[in-house]
């Protein structure tokens, strides 16, 4: 469980996550992201390729920061949600707050 930041040469930071997100380790990422927007970085990818779980609480973390990074003339985007996340957030209708893409790769790309 943890979480890599990485940037690519177009200076968007990629965030993955590695395991559940989780009412025990929203507030890392949480911080990971809020210092990366603080340092200048504008534009986010979180990539969910290796996530299997999300609760209510992680959820609630990447509402806070999408809006926070809205607020900073930023971008959050998702990337490589498996099937019962994509259907967690279709349930939850946040698939329309969250600009989805099935890659990492996809996510840039649409940048």
């Amino acid at each position: 469980m943890g979480f890599s930041l990485s940037k690519d040469p177009s200076g968007v930071v990629i965030v993955g996550v590695d395991g559940q997100l989780i009412v025990g380790n929203r507030q890392e990422l949480k911080q990971k992201v809020l210092d990366a927007l603080e340092g200048g970085t504008r534009r986010f990818v979180i990539d969910f390729t290796k996530t299997g779980y999300i609760d209510s609480s992680g959820l609630g973390v990447l509402v806070s920061l999408s809006k926070k990074v809205r607020e900073q003339g930023g971008e959050l985007r998702l990337a490589g949600l498996n099937e019962d996340l994509q259907t967690l957030f279709e349930l939850t209708k946040l698939d329309t707050l969250f600009a989805i893409a099935k890659t990492p790769a996809e996510a840039l790309a649409a940048f």
